[in-house]
């Protein structure tokens, strides 16, 4: 699993201010020019792991976004898809377990063949860290394979 740091992606460190002074975090974010509009596609999480997201939270965010993702790119011919990350979200950038601290998961870690599953203690640019039933464990990124967000 690769590590990408968020602040990479374009207008992430924009966005990503905005988003948490309404209380929620800017798990993704995608803008991909088409040939007569720009599509954006986002996806929000509550900064609480135990309460998720809603419809009204994806509307709210959407519309204090959408204008600032129109002023950074200069056109008002968008098209945004805003989510929530779902309980059968897979963990695509080693950089989310950092925003999903607390959280239940599941990964898939090479040296076993196996899945492990724990809750998100810590993670770095190298490692996530898991409390798996009272044990702690560090498994490196290049060790997972894949990983997901235990079914509730």
């Amino acid at each position: 699993m690769d590590f990408i740091d968020l602040n990479t992606i374009p207008h992430y460190a924009d966005c990503e201010p905005l988003v948490r002074s309404m209380g929620y975090v800017l798990v993704d974010l995608k803008i991909i020019p088409q040939k007569t509009t720009v599509k954006i596609s986002a996806v929000i999480a509550s900064q609480d792991p135990a309460q998720t997201i809603g419809v009204e939270d994806c509307s709210k965010v959407h519309r204090a976004l959408l204008p600032r993702l129109e002023a950074l790119l200069g056109t008002d011919d968008t098209y945004m898809e805003l989510t929530s990350p779902g309980t059968d979200r897979n963990i695509k950038n080693a950089a989310e377990f950092a925003l999903f601290k607390g959280t239940e998961i599941r990964v898939w870690d090479k040296n076993v063949s196996d899945w492990v599953s724990g809750t998100i203690e810590s993670s770095d640019k190298s490692s996530v860290t898991l409390d798996c039933e009272g044990e702690k464990k560090t498994y490196k990124y290049e060790d997972i394979a894949k990983a997901k967000f235990l079914r509730a």
